[in-house]
């Protein structure tokens, strides 16, 4: 390198560093002068010299995000299944791609699963199964809450209900839910320092793993919105359709729901599809009749998402 070559490239660089650092030259004093660099924002991108500029550095800080992308347009399909309590079963609310985050995410966090008793959490030997809270502020949590939200339209009020924090639940072979329901006997007061109290209004219990037997989701005070056939024909078992193609020519295809041996209607885990019911009555009471229960596992692995949309009230 030549000498002037040479003394342009310092005269560059000193100048560079001269602009830099020029905001900082009113506050630099000799006893402060070690905190320099640790108090300057470095970026996390290399910079981007103009006598250094090339393709690679400049645009070192724009590589593709690889992170979720919510799919806002995808499509999921509705059937109404029972009217007392309102019983909505959704085919396809979670996407392959979502289920996978969504246990990634969780899947650090499973606890033995509490129940609440008179205002306090606390284990109990009628819910055997796990449980793992969601951060709301993923992207992927965020995804699914508000395809949820928009599924229930005007039963949220915005800016005064919410859809609430989501768990995750999993269940192991022998493991179960004996019947109980979402709702509180007293509403519960808010944490957010106002003056409001809330309950779940509605529910939804979304499948996210169904390599298993057994588990289903019993509701026995359920009913099918048309009565038997006089005739003896099979009531509609929910859209068959879902696993023809998977099935093998000699495998007997399973309703997704049925009517229950004992009473009322059973929903058989299938992954991406899920059971929205109303958990209050008009006037804020609970609905006896969505009590329900999650069917002991007898093989396999069955984990769902419960999704609790919270109802308030101010407080009087």
């Amino acid at each position: 390198m030549s000498s002037s070559t040479a003394k342009v490239a310092s005269l560059s660089i000193g100048a560079v560093l001269l602009a830099l650092s020029a905001p900082y030259l009113p506050t630099i004093s000799p006893p402060h002068l070690t905190s320099f660099i640790g108090d300057f924002p470095i970026p996390d991108y290399p910079f981007a010299f103009p006598f250094l500029r090339n393709d690679t550095t400049s645009r070192a800080h724009e590589v593709a995000d690889t992170s979720f992308v919510c799919d806002t347009l995808h499509s999921y399909r509705t059937e109404l299944v029972s009217l007392e309590p309102l019983i909505i079963y959704i085919h396809n609310l979670i996407t392959p791609d979502e289920i996978a985050s969504l246990l990634e995410t969780a899947e650090p966090k499973f606890a033995p699963s509490q129940v609440t008793k008179q205002g306090r959490q606390q284990n109990t030997n009628d819910r055997t199964s796990e449980s793992a809270g969601l951060p709301r502020e993923d992207p992927t949590v965020q995804c699914v809450l508000n395809r949820a939200r928009s599924f229930m339209g005007t039963m949220l009020r915005d800016g005064w209900d919410e859809m609430g924090p989501p768990q995750l639940v999993r269940y192991s072979t022998g493991q179960r839910f004996n019947v109980h329901h979402d709702w509180f006997n007293y509403p519960i007061w808010a944490t957010d320092g106002t003056d409001r109290k809330w309950n779940r209004v509605a529910s939804f219990f979304a499948i996210l793993q169904d390599n298993c037997t057994g588990g289903e989701t019993h509701f026995p005070f359920a009913k099918s919105i048309v009565p038997p056939s006089p005739k003896g024909e099979l009531p509609w078992g929910g859209g068959q359709q879902d696993h023809i193609q998977k099935a093998q020519p000699e495998e007997v295809i399973k309703p997704l729901w049925r009517e229950h041996e004992d009473g009322g209607l059973a929903f058989r885990p299938v992954a991406g599809n899920a059971v929205f019911w109303i958990n209050l009555h008009p006037n804020g009471t609970g609905d006896e009749r969505t009590n329900h229960a999650g069917l002991p596992l007898e093989s396999g692995r069955k984990t769902a998402m419960n999704i609790w949309p919270r109802r308030y009230w101010a407080y009087e």
